[in-house]
């Protein structure tokens, strides 16, 4: 005799509609976990301002989005810029080019486009102090930053004290990692410190491992030609110089000092204010 089979009927649980209130809840929480800070905190604004003006799921998603893309793209700036060690917040537009002589407007404006660095073409400015060389390496790095490139500053005497340390400590190889990181690298006042022995084999093998990889701006008071006395080797200058000026723009600057004419504007303006008489 067959056992008739027992049908087991289940009832369905009733689905319990969630309520507004716990959907916001979930969504915010939804942003969080995914680390969309900067969404979760606007998504009763955006949410709000989509009630009121009638706003389609997608209009209402797309500004929730591009409120998190524009607070992240904010971060990853002033991380760049942290990382770059700019010593001031100078920029080309701030270069007073009617002052200095030697440099081509329209070449500094090429510059500021940063499409030299597409090409890792080197950038050396020759001049005198105070004709405005910093300012406008300076210049240089804060437009590679808000490129978006990854730039770092760095006085010549200091690159080469970091690498010399580095190499006490058996570190020279995660030093010269550290260098030839950035898109730019801008080295600061080559010639105005006397630098160790050294100094000039850590020069040179920053240079040779960025070699027609990435970009490098250089500041200096001496010619290219004294070289061999800055860095008391002739033989490693001329290498270093061989690598350097084969896709390079050289600029060099003359004229008065920037220091000396803002030191002279200022007492001019002091003067007139507490005189009433202008002194040229």
């Amino acid at each position: 005799m067959n056992t008739p089979l027992t049908t087991t009927q289940t009832t369905a649980t009733p689905v319990t509609t969630a309520t507004p209130a716990s959907v916001y809840q979930q969504l915010r929480g939804h942003l969080t976990e995914l680390k969309l800070a900067d969404a979760a905190d606007a998504l009763p604004r955006v949410l709000d301002q989509a009630q009121a003006e009638g706003w389609s799921l997608t209009h209402a998603l797309e500004r929730l989005l591009s409120i998190e893309v524009t607070a992240t793209d904010a971060r990853r700036l002033s991380g760049r810029f942290r990382f770059a060690n700019l010593p001031t917040g100078a920029t080309l537009d701030d270069f007073d080019l009617d002052a200095a002589s030697g440099i081509d407007r329209n070449l500094l404006a090429e510059l500021g486009t940063c499409r030299y660095l597409e090409t890792a073409t080197n950038v050396l400015l020759i001049g005198p102090p105070g004709v405005g060389k910093t300012h406008i390496a300076t210049g240089l790095g804060h437009a590679a930053v808000q490129a978006g490139y990854r730039t770092y500053f760095t006085s010549a005497a200091d690159l080469a004290a970091r690498c010399h340390r580095a190499a006490i400590e058996g570190k020279w190889g995660t030093m010269m990692r550290f260098f030839a990181g950035p898109t730019l690298l801008v080295i600061d006042e080559l010639g105005y410190l006397p630098l160790p022995a050294e100094a000039a084999s850590a020069l040179f093998q920053v240079i040779n491992q960025r070699y027609l990889k990435t970009s490098i701006v250089i500041t200096t008071n001496r010619p290219v030609g004294a070289w061999g006395e800055i860095l008391g080797d002739t033989t490693e200058a001329a290498a270093m110089l061989d690598r350097l000026l084969h896709r390079s723009v050289v600029v060099t600057l003359d004229g008065g000092s920037y220091r000396l004419r803002n030191h002279a504007a200022q007492s001019n303006e002091l003067r007139r204010v507490t005189t009433g008489t202008n002194f040229r």
